[in-house]
Order: C-alpha cells, then structure tokens, then sequence
C-alpha cells in the first residue's frame, strides 16, 4: 500500500495517538504471559492466524479498520516437523539490535499474552495450495525481508504482515482478499491500498477454524 501526507518523522504523526493509549498500554507490563491458544488446537501448513494486538500499533491497525478485532496476521509454515508461525512485524526484536522484519516463531510465542489478546485460525480449503503458499512464506523468511513500513504492496522486497499472507496465496493463483483495497487515515499519515488482516474473514474459501481469547 501507497503512504501519502508524511511531512514529518514515520512514527511522529502518531503522537497524540500514543499519549492517549500510553497509559492502557503499559496495564499488561506486569501480567505473567501465557499462551491464549487453547490447547490441543491443531495448526495446518497455510493456515492463517490472526491476532488482536496489546500494543499501540495495534490499537491504531484496529481504529484505522473501524473497530475490528483483529490487527496483525500470519501464516503457518512446517520448520523441520514442527509448525511454526512466519509473520512480517514492526517493534519485535528478537535481540539486540534486531530489525525489523520477516519472522518466525511458536504458535505459542505469536498468541502469547504480551503480544495478543485474541486470536483465530482460518484454513484454506484445498491442502496442495495451503502447503504450497507457506512453502512461499518460508522462503520470504529465509531470505531475511525486511518490514515494510512505508506499506507499499506493489513492492515484495520489503513486506507488512496482510501483505504477505495475500503474496503467497496470489503467487498460487488464489486472491484471498477478493481485491479489497483500504484507505487508512490516523493522525498525521495516510496509507493507500491497505489490506487489513481482517480482509480475510470475508474470504469464502478460508474456513473459520477456532476463535479465542484471554479469559484470564
């Protein structure tokens, strides 16, 4: 997605964003984090995750996107037998001096408390293009690409999360966003032709698997 009327820092035409949620923000620092997947739930390759963010980024997602519940997303890739969540993500560095970027991790780690406080599972209905598209996915991930903050979708050197979930399911032939494009205002900045990851929900052929939340 296209960025226009950014005539100051990225980040600086949020602020009055940030001080109204700073305080919010700062509740589930002292929470002990613990998975809000319940257990027993079984992952697929290709299938996507989505998650409601505890963090500011995800609160202006979630506002940009009237409200909805769900502000970041994934995909299910196998790591060497073990099904792990590929996902492009601002402001998680995993050490020092990480960048921001394409990742991967637990199921475990993605729905974690610090991280989400509600989640769901959608599943492409035809297994050969939902292995093929997280086969994609992993790839983008071993080739170290990086976040793209400006949110241009007409470039996959870089990537944001909705972005890359729809690439490699558009790489199979498959448009799981039925060709919704948004327009995203917040204070100070304006993105073009966004997907959102609740863009996915809408899709008839990704079936709802399971939805949940922090019930603690």
């Amino acid at each position: 997605m296209r960025k226009a009327l950014l005539s100051t820092p990225k980040k600086f035409g949020l602020l009055t964003f940030v001080i109204v949620c700073i305080l919010t923000a700062c509740s589930k620092k002292d929470e002990k984090a613990h998975c809000i997947m319940p257990a027993g739930t079984t992952l697929e390759e290709g299938d996507i995750v989505l998650r409601k963010g505890t963090g500011l980024t995800s609160r202006a997602v979630r506002i940009a996107d009237g409200g909805s519940d769900f502000s970041h997303c994934g995909i299910i890739v196998d790591s060497c037998g073990r099904k792990m969540v590929v996902h492009a993500v601002p402001d998680e560095p995993d050490f020092e001096g990480d960048v921001d970027r394409v990742k991967m991790e637990r199921p475990e780690d993605f729905f974690s408390t610090i991280r989400a406080s509600k989640g769901c599972v959608l599943r492409y209905r035809d297994r050969e293009t939902a292995e093929k598209s997280a086969r994609l996915a992993y790839g983008i991930y071993k080739r170290g690409t990086l976040f793209d903050d400006d949110y241009n979708d007409s470039d996959t050197t870089k990537m944001y999360c909705s972005q890359l979930v729809a690439h490699v399911y558009q790489k199979c032939g498959i448009d799981i966003t039925n060709g919704i494009r948004h327009d995203a205002i917040l204070p100070g900045v304006k993105f073009s032709h966004v997907i959102y990851p609740s863009d996915f929900l809408r899709c008839r052929r990704l079936k709802r698997i399971v939805t949940f939340q922090d019930t603690q």
